[in-house]
């Protein structure tokens, strides 16, 4: 076996995770959700998404480089604290918030675009797109527990979305 050079995804990863605008809006999610008994967005999520986006990748063949995957996922939901407080659709929210960030932590124009259009196509459901952006979407519904959630009763997803049984 090879030694394995993350470095790439780590420097990448890192960038986004240690960036001002991102650390700021995770903690304002997390404030505006503490008292949330529905799913939460925050890192745990976050991270879900990106681990599940990954190994589909994987299984699938679809070559998408593991930190393209890993920033999608770290920013699909990053707008949420602009919804809760203005009422702005969160995938909307978070192209906005993603851009300034992807731009801070110097993405290229296309990784931009990809991760962007991702990001905002991530609450539709995108049998027509192909990619990152229906990989977003499935992965975002896959990480959700709604077999063991306590608060299944007053759920707004519709059952049909709810994921009841662990798929593997």
């Amino acid at each position: 076996m090879g030694i394995i050079n993350n470095s790439l995804i780590d420097d990448k990863v890192d960038l986004i995770i240690k960036n001002n605008i991102f650390q700021y809006n995770l903690r304002k999610i997390e404030d505006l959700e503490k008292n949330r008994k529905y799913c939460k967005h925050d890192m745990q999520h976050l991270l879900d998404v990106a681990r599940i986006m990954y190994i589909i990748s994987l299984e699938n063949d679809f070559n998408i480089p593991k930190y393209i995957i890993y920033t999608t996922a770290l920013l699909h939901d990053i707008g949420r604290g602009e919804q809760y407080e203005n009422g702005t659709a969160h995938n909307i929210a978070s192209v906005l918030i993603a851009k300034e960030i992807l731009n801070q932590c110097e993405y290229g124009d296309k990784q931009i675009d990809e991760i962007l259009e991702a990001i905002g196509n991530h609450r539709n459901d995108t049998e027509s797109f192909e990619g990152l952006s229906n990989l977003l979407y499935k992965c975002d519904k896959l990480s959700r527990d709604c077999v063991h959630c306590e608060a299944s009763e007053g759920c707004k997803w519709p059952l049909d979305k709810r994921n009841f049984k662990i798929n593997y």
